[in-house]
């Protein structure tokens, strides 16, 4: 196995057995036990050549089955192009999600926002908000796409109470923003990462170590007060982000 380390190495004759379908989805890699006499090399270097195929989302320690293969995951590409579109359901933000709807019933509950969300409504970390909770996907499938966390500014529901009512009427809350006089509205978005949430693990089964994108649209109104953040979280094993870039209308410099 020349100068690569031992369990790299490992790792690498694996990865190359899950590629090529010797051990297809679903299906176990040799024991510990097997792998540490295939080798000569001892339990600990076994494990970790099984922990790195984990981290990429490639296999899974499944207690009483072994290492299980995992599927590949196909990743789709969802490009967002800087513009707020509108249909007849209201305002959406990018055209491959268009379609997708909430696959679960949508829940409004009270519950503190994340300290940065807090931050941006100007509460007090702690402080409960209404809390627009949503799961989105396919409606033939089942498939979650994304959970959508729609965090409202308490002073925005003191102003307009059915914000935190499971119906807020066609077009939903940003057309009863702009009805109540805050629009035109404007959003800016922010794109991260973080570890998944309990729930995300399981609506997702994901791989150890596969972290969530954390898309934040912040949504202001004409007068720049922060009404609502939406945290929407898709998993990164699955998608990925894409924005078209337009040139500025600088001109090149004279040489």
């Amino acid at each position: 196995m020349s100068d690569t380390p031992a369990y790299t190495a490992i790792a690498q004759e694996l990865r190359n057995g899950i590629v090529d379908g010797t051990y297809p989805p679903g299906s176990t890699l040799p024991t510990l036990a097997e792998l540490t006499q295939r080798y000569g090399v001892s339990k600990q270097t076994v494990q970790n050549a099984i922990r790195v195929l984990a981290e990429e989302g490639l296999a899974e320690p499944v207690r009483r089955r072994g290492t299980v293969v995992r599927a590949a995951p196909t990743r789709e590409l969802i490009v967002r192009g800087r513009r707020v579109f509108r249909d007849e359901r209201g305002y959406f933000f990018d055209l491959t999600a268009q379609t997708w709807v909430a696959i679960e019933k949508p829940m409004v509950r009270s519950a503190p926002a994340p300290t940065d969300v807090a931050d941006m409504l100007e509460t007090e970390p702690g402080q409960a908000v209404v809390v627009r909770d949503c799961v989105m996907g396919d409606a033939e499938t089942g498939e979650v796409h994304h959970v959508s966390l729609s965090y409202l500014a308490p002073w925005l529901v003191d102003q307009l109470p059915v914000l935190g009512s499971a119906d807020t009427g066609p077009g939903g809350i940003y057309d009863r923003m702009e009805d109540h006089g805050l629009g035109p509205l404007e959003w800016e978005e922010r794109l991260g990462a973080r570890p998944p949430s309990a729930r995300e693990r399981t609506l997702w089964t994901l791989a150890p170590g596969t972290p969530v994108l954390r898309l934040l649209r912040i949504t202001r109104s004409n007068a720049g007060r922060v009404c609502e953040v939406n945290e929407m979280v898709l998993r990164a094993d699955r998608y990925e982000i894409g924005y078209t870039l337009q040139r500025a209308t600088t001109e090149r410099p004279s040489r």
